[in-house]
């Protein structure tokens, strides 16, 4: 990774999908959850620090519950990342509000969910965060 690259460059670069439940699988093993992650919910604040592993592990337990529980297709297609071997960028698209996560158009659709190794800035979204998404999101790091 370059240390003059940017989130906007990494989140804005060339990513590829993750079609199938394999595909996923195979990815969230292969995932160093102790990389350094910044885990963020678009619609919430921005993270200022990375997660721990212990953190990344429950996210990915848990995100990977609810894609399976919610987006009700024979294929995964909704989670991008810009390298499957070694990610520095995975965005993970909401099974409930999709518009359109190939990024077409003036206004991309934004993902609901983002790891990076890099601190994330903030994303806006076309409307309010669920508060169904809300209460998800903070009851993974409620101690």
């Amino acid at each position: 990774m370059s240390t003059a690259e940017t989130f906007e460059q990494l989140s804005g670069g060339r990513l590829w999908s993750l079609l199938s439940w394999q595909q996923l699988a195979e990815f969230w093993a292969r995932l160093d959850r102790g990389a350094g992650w910044y885990l963020y919910a678009v619609g919430e604040p921005p993270p200022v620090a990375p997660a721990n592993a212990g953190e990344v592990d429950a996210f990915v337990a848990r995100i990977d519950e609810l894609l399976r529980r919610e987006h009700l297709h024979d294929y995964c297609g909704i989670v991008y990342a810009d390298d499957l071997e070694q990610p520095r960028l995975v965005k993970i698209y909401d099974p409930n509000n999709l518009g359109s996560s190939c990024g077409t158009g003036k206004h991309p659709h934004p993902p609901g969910w983002i790891m990076s190794r890099l601190p994330p800035t903030e994303l806006a979204r076309p409307g309010p965060l669920p508060e169904s998404r809300k209460r998800w999101w903070r009851a993974l790091f409620a101690r």
